[in-house]
């Protein structure tokens, strides 16, 4: 009889501090990092990418469940991020004013064309997923928005007749902002980011056709708590 009361005695004991080591209180992915491949889409004729263009992000996410089972939650954060694109529009300078291009005529052969944007982003995210405080691998499903500024802007034109080296362009849109979606199960997640207006400002044209060029990007995604 004594035994049994001792034994149930040390079984709610060991209960007690399970539920104590336990975080009920827990949170998910408060850092990311993302590799992503850029696209152009939403182009003026003629305009087209090459080569490979690429995107690095990196951020803290503040993760906000609100309910009880805490696999719903809000996610506010605040990153940084740096997107090149290789493509055949090419930007010069002519005595302080910027012009557009797609005509290589006076460049000679072109070997490298890409301009490059550094932001600082703020992504809001609804997010699902199947986790509890004790498991570290589980499915997720992060959708929202990012607001992104622009800080710092570059060009780089490389070609047999000249190189054009510009920075800080006031062309490009200062205020951009586009859906997201991370989808996956532990490490590995797909990433997409689809732009909702344009990199460039409006007034912004190449032979009387606005340049209404938005950033598409898919990638990985790595969260880490």
């Amino acid at each position: 009889m004594l035994f049994s009361a001792w034994s149930m005695f040390s079984l709610a004991q060991v209960q007690d501090n399970l539920s104590e080591t336990i975080d009920n209180k827990y949170r998910e992915d408060q850092f990311y990092a993302s590799i992503t491949y850029n696209l152009l889409v939403n182009n003026p004729e003629r305009v087209s990418q090459s080569d490979f263009s690429t995107g690095f992000h990196f951020g803290f996410i503040r993760d906000m469940p609100f309910n009880q089972k805490r696999n719903w939650a809000i996610g506010l954060g605040l990153g940084v991020s740096s997107n090149s694109y290789n493509q055949d529009l090419y930007i010069t300078q002519d005595s302080g004013t910027i012009s557009f291009s797609t005509d290589a005529t006076n460049l000679g052969n072109v070997t490298k064309n890409k301009f490059t944007t550094y932001l600082i982003d703020v992504p809001v995210e609804l997010r699902w997923r199947t986790s509890n405080p004790e498991k570290f691998k589980f499915w997720r499903i992060y959708s929202g928005f990012k607001f992104s500024y622009l800080v710092y802007n570059s060009t780089k034109l490389r070609s047999s007749l000249q190189d054009v080296k510009l920075s800080n362009l006031d062309v490009f849109n200062r205020l951009q902002c586009g859906l997201t979606l991370s989808a996956g199960y532990g490490t590995w997640n797909f990433n997409l980011y689809y732009g909702l207006n344009s990199i460039f400002y409006e007034s912004t044209q190449i032979d009387g056709q606005t340049i209404d060029s938005r950033a598409v990007k898919v990638g990985i995604m790595f969260y880490i708590l």
